[in-house]
């Protein structure tokens, strides 16, 4: 009998797909066989030819599961779904039917599961399929995953909770994520004290890590739609700060302190040479990870033959402001991906720093 953990949350944001990578990092230390499953997805993808959620994508690419790809999402959204299902084009037994086949599938075969939510208790009430509900199917206890802070934080704990208690499932434990580290401990004892009527235990989770949240050239690329020229290799790059090249030469280089992407006009010839050779010098390419170049006017010959021979990864934009293009990127809240190497390595290192896994794996 596989041991199964249904991983909730309290809202978007909380860290509970970063939470699944850890947690399955640390469950292949210590189980031979561990299998994944989003039971509704509601982020419709294609991987090896097989439609499923987005979420279920990344981690049989993480972790290498492809043979478990037609049990990993059994049920994916689609915009039109929701309205199919009120309409009784698509019965809920249909999909109650295909989430348990699935999920006895991955029991015969796995010593742990981890099952993924996709969202707040509700979320699925619409189909009568919510998370509550498919956690009682699956006869799966429940570790909620939520954000650090108290009231807010202990509110929607207990609104999720009421759901929970009326499908009959319990919620054995809240990991608290996105932690301040100077307020780490003082928050687990006040929320452990705030939920101290409920049968459950708080755990920490991962301290607030901001680098995961932010682009990298990869995602900055897909977001504009813009190709990137020159060193493809540092795709994953992670971006720590977007700076505007505004200023002069001298004030922009002195302003590069971490990883930046600048966002520099197509006129600026003497700032564009300028950070092209410093890429090629080790003490500052570690602080580049590249440029977007906008306007309307071109590139002088001389310039661009530097820029190229410097290999100096950027994106070229004639149709977007750098007002428009700083915006863009700065208010976009990154997701995992499967390429971004550099942010899971991260993830598997804080999993391993602050999740206690032994006993999660004892309460459940």
């Amino acid at each position: 009998m596989a041991k199964k953990i249904f991983i909730a949350a309290t809202g978007q944001n909380c860290g509970k797909t970063t939470t699944c990578i850890g947690l399955m990092h640390l469950a292949q230390k210590k189980y031979r066989r561990v299998g994944f499953i989003k039971p509704l997805g509601p982020k419709p993808s294609v991987y090896h030819r097989c439609t499923m959620d987005k979420d279920a994508a990344l981690m049989a690419q993480v972790f290498d599961l492809e043979k478990d790809l037609r049990w990993m999402s059994p049920v994916v959204v689609y915009p039109e779904t929701t309205r199919q299902v009120v309409d009784g084009e698509i019965s809920p037994n249909d999909l109650h039917e295909r989430i348990m086949r699935a999920c006895a599938e991955l029991e015969k075969k796995c010593d742990f599961i981890i099952i993924e939510g996709s969202g707040h208790a509700g979320v699925g009430s619409v189909m009568k399929t919510s998370n509550a509900h498919i956690a009682r199917m699956l006869d799966a206890p429940v570790l909620m995953v939520t954000g650090g802070g108290l009231g807010n934080v202990v509110d929607k704990i207990c609104m999720g909770l009421a759901l929970f208690d009326r499908e009959g499932v319990e919620v054995k434990a809240v990991l608290a994520n996105k932690l301040i580290p100077d307020k780490r401990e003082r928050t687990l004892d006040y929320l452990t004290r705030a939920l101290a009527d409920e049968q459950m235990m708080v755990v920490g989770g991962v301290d607030y890590q901001p680098v995961l949240a932010n682009p990298t050239l990869r995602r900055v690329s897909k977001l504009l739609g813009l190709s990137v020229q020159g060193n493809r290799r540092e795709m994953s790059r992670i971006i720590t700060q977007v700076q505007i090249g505004a200023a002069s030469t001298q004030r922009v280089t002195e302003l590069i302190c971490e990883p930046s992407l600048l966002i520099v006009t197509s006129s600026r010839d003497e700032l564009l040479v300028t950070l092209a050779n410093l890429y090629k010098i080790p003490e500052y390419r570690h602080l580049i990870v590249g440029l977007i170049i906008p306007g309307t006017a071109p590139v002088s010959t001389i310039t661009q033959m530097i820029l190229d021979r410097s290999n100096i990864p950027y994106m070229r934009s004639e149709r977007h402001t750098t007002a428009d293009l700083y915006r863009i990127v700065t208010e976009d809240v990154s997701k995992i991906t499967a390429e971004d190497t550099q942010k899971l390595g991260l993830i598997r290192n804080l999993a391993e720093k602050y999740i206690d896994f032994d006993l999660l794996d004892g309460i459940f």
